[in-house]
């Protein structure tokens, strides 16, 4: 059977352990694999290898725009983009076969199965989370910030009903460490963009997005791990704004002590 005239594009950065799983659902069935990988210090590039057409590294400074050249490498139009600890089903291949050459989208947005160890996070908006990862590349453009970027999409949006399958998280250690590095990306987003947090904006938003995800979208029928995915909302708000605090007072001292020494130099 031809291959399917499609790019499969997956960012990396130290995924021995899944990058291996995700090459393998989409290998013979898409007409080209590209690896980019984010200086990995593991085995990331030589499991690679074994299963990719084309390995690219480079450094990932600013999301949107590192996700953009990594698209721009692809020879097909069509892309799909997936992270190492993402796997595409059986399911999913058979629905973009059938219509990816027929259809007038300028890109899809696919259902994520999102997983916390061996638990199928099915409430609290975790699923179906569809996100565009099916998209004509010369259609579709991520915004340039360091953390979740926006899509700008020239043409319509279609949307399937299949699932890539997400094992982010094999543990609430993983989780958290994540959302460690996460909520330093988006105080520096603020910072960057003149964005104006206060104390009792940050406190809603917290309140917010914890009843908003345990009772507003039944995070509650997840039992504990519904809580748990709850409450790290409501921390990733707290922390973000606890580091854009301490960002702003170094930014203030740094300033500060540039104008000490200019006018000592006067």
């Amino acid at each position: 059977m031809d291959k399917l005239p499609l790019s499969v594009v997956v960012l990396t950065k130290n995924e021995e352990n899944n990058i291996t799983e995700c090459l393998e659902s989409v290998k013979g069935w898409a007409d080209e694999i590209i690896v980019v990988d984010d200086l990995s210090t593991d085995e990331t590039i030589r499991a690679a290898q074994k299963l990719a057409d084309k390995i690219l590294t480079k450094k990932m400074d600013v999301e949107g725009t590192h996700r953009n050249w990594a698209y721009a490498q692809a020879k097909n139009s069509w892309v799909l983009s997936l992270d190492a600890d993402e796997k595409v089903t059986p399911e999913l291949k058979k629905e973009i076969s059938s219509i990816l050459l027929l259809t007038a989208h300028a890109c899809f947005s696919i259902p994520l199965r999102n997983f916390i160890g061996s638990y199928w996070v099915r409430y609290g908006g975790w699923y179906p989370a569809a996100k565009v990862r099916l998209f004509q590349k010369e259609k579709f453009k991520y915004e340039d910030v360091v953390v979740h970027p926006r899509v700008t999409i020239d043409g319509t949006c279609g949307h399937l009903k299949e699932d890539i399958v997400h094992k982010g998280y094999p543990d609430f250690e993983h989780f958290l460490a994540s959302l460690n590095r996460q909520t330093t990306l988006e105080a520096q987003k603020w910072i960057t963009t003149n964005r104006k947090m206060g104390a009792g904006r940050i406190t809603w938003r917290a309140v917010d997005r914890f009843f908003r995800r345990f009772i507003g979208k039944y995070g509650w029928r997840d039992g504990f791990i519904g809580f748990m995915v709850a409450f790290f909302d409501t921390l990733y708000q707290i922390m973000s704004y606890a580091k854009y605090r301490q960002m702003l007072l170094e930014n203030r001292g740094q300033r500060a002590e540039g104008r000490g020494q200019r006018a000592e130099g006067r």
